[in-house]
């Protein structure tokens, strides 16, 4: 241990005795470090915003969205422009409670859904008045979507059963209209009705851009009322009247007004592997039942995250192998220095052979060094990476994350590359005879 440290201290007097070069040959090693650091970081920040979009959509969950038939639109527009009579379509009922029924006798595999009634409101609470939505929804709608309460409770059966005037809402409608105190039992009217406050859901936190590529809404603003309270006591867009037979018999007017009963509803399947099938399964169901009128939408949000997951990782492994590459150009810096110093040093290391050092004694010397500047490098390569990556999050909104494990590999792997690449030199130094070591100038 005397002699290793003796060494050591011979390795550190080297470095110093030279230290821009030492400096110049430790830069290879700080810029392949500090690269990999800061891909690992993009692609972890990366990895953890996908999770985090895929805990705001929820697992194995099929989203089925009303919306016009927007084939029929277009030939119906054409057929106009040409001055053609349109093509009576057949008519749909649109996404109903008769689909959820069907779904649920049909498909074993379903975990449990959640049928979803949007309607836009005007708010008003101690002369304040606003705009809303009024969510007519289940309580398995916060268990898919991962909302929890953060005061009061959800539905109780004889609410869900009944339509009572009852609600939930989120935080916003909280700080807009109850910020001077509780608002569980307190009421607030919604178009026109009054609703009492029976609940106060938990904040959700998300950025508006990863709410507009899910597709889904800020959680945080909506009013939340039993299914059965949306559809008796505001709107049942299901009862047949005349502007819904005139969907089909020439009136323009009808045609952009939305004749849906739900206008949403999410699937869970128990199992992943069936996912795929079951959207198959829903998608056919749905079309007989709408008359082959494809006025709905389907998404599986997660195998779409998935996909973007996948090529995500496929990038990552190019940004590490490429900053791979920088590692491995700085030790081969570090060996090309090593050799030119191993020359320069013939008569130091001719002085130690005579002087009874071994070919041990030899190797440890240099190999202590090229392991020192590596290390140097390492250490040098993780701030700077560390840096790099809250640069790169600050001035380009990419989300980065510096996990323990980047940063335990790069340093061991500035350490492999200060062993591999300085033995060679460290053997070729401790293999010079001793006689014409000293004899060289």
């Amino acid at each position: 241990m005397q002699k290793l440290f003796f060494n050591f201290q011979l390795a550190l007097e080297g470095v110093a005795a030279n230290r821009l070069r030492a400096f110049l040959t430790a830069l290879g090693i700080v810029f392949g470090v500090a690269a990999v650091i800061a891909m690992l970081a993009i692609g972890t920040g990366a990895r953890e915003t996908i999770l985090a979009q895929m805990r705001l959509i929820g697992a194995n969950n099929i989203v089925v969205t009303s919306q016009m038939d927007a084939a029929q639109s277009e030939e119906e527009e054409a057929a106009q422009s040409a001055g053609q009579e349109k093509n009576t379509k057949p008519w749909s009922p649109g996404l109903n409670l008769g689909d959820v029924r069907a779904i649920s006798a049909i498909l074993p595999g379903v975990a449990a859904m959640s049928p979803e009634v949007i309607l836009p409101v005007t708010v008003i609470r101690d002369g304040k008045l606003g705009k809303s939505r009024a969510v007519g929804v289940t309580n398995a709608f916060f268990a898919l979507n991962n909302l929890g309460v953060d005061q009061g409770s959800l539905f109780h059966p004889t609410h869900l059963e009944r339509g009572d005037p009852v609600c939930i809402i989120g935080q916003d409608i909280v700080r807009r209209y109850f910020s001077a105190g509780n608002p569980i039992g307190q009421r607030i009217k919604c178009g026109q009705n009054w609703l009492r406050i029976i609940g106060v859901l938990e904040e959700r936190i998300a950025k508006k851009d990863q709410l507009e590529n899910l597709g889904i809404r800020d959680y945080n603003q909506d009013i939340y009322i039993p299914l059965q309270t949306a559809l008796i006591r505001f709107k049942d867009r299901s009862y047949a009247h005349s502007r819904n037979i005139g969907r089909n018999r020439g009136n323009n007017n009808s045609a952009a007004e939305n004749y849906h009963q739900l206008d949403r509803l999410v699937v869970r399947v128990a199992d992943s592997e069936e996912l795929l099938a079951t959207s198959n399964v829903i998608a056919r169901l749905l079309k007989r039942r709408h008359q082959t009128v494809v006025d709905y939408e389907m998404a599986v949000p997660e195998k779409m995250l998935e996909a973007q997951q996948e090529t995500q990782d496929t990038f990552n492994k190019v940004l590490a192998f490429i900053a791979g590459i920088s590692l491995l150009v700085g030790g081969i810096g570090i060996m090309n220095i090593m050799l030119a110093s191993v020359l320069e040093r013939t008569k130091e290391i001719g002085t130690r052979r005579s002087l009874g050092a071994t070919r041990k004694d030899i190797v440890q010397q240099f190999l202590l060094e090229a392991i020192f500047i590596s290390l140097l490098g390492g250490i040098s390569g993780i701030l700077v990476g560390v840096g790099a990556a809250r640069f790169i999050a600050i001035s380009y909104d990419i989300p980065t994350e510096v996990s323990a494990w980047s940063i335990i590999l790069s340093f061991g792997v500035a350490s492999v590359i200060g062993l591999v690449f300085g033995l060679f030199p460290a053997r070729r130094a401790a293999k010079l005879d001793p006689i014409k070591a000293l004899r060289s100038d």
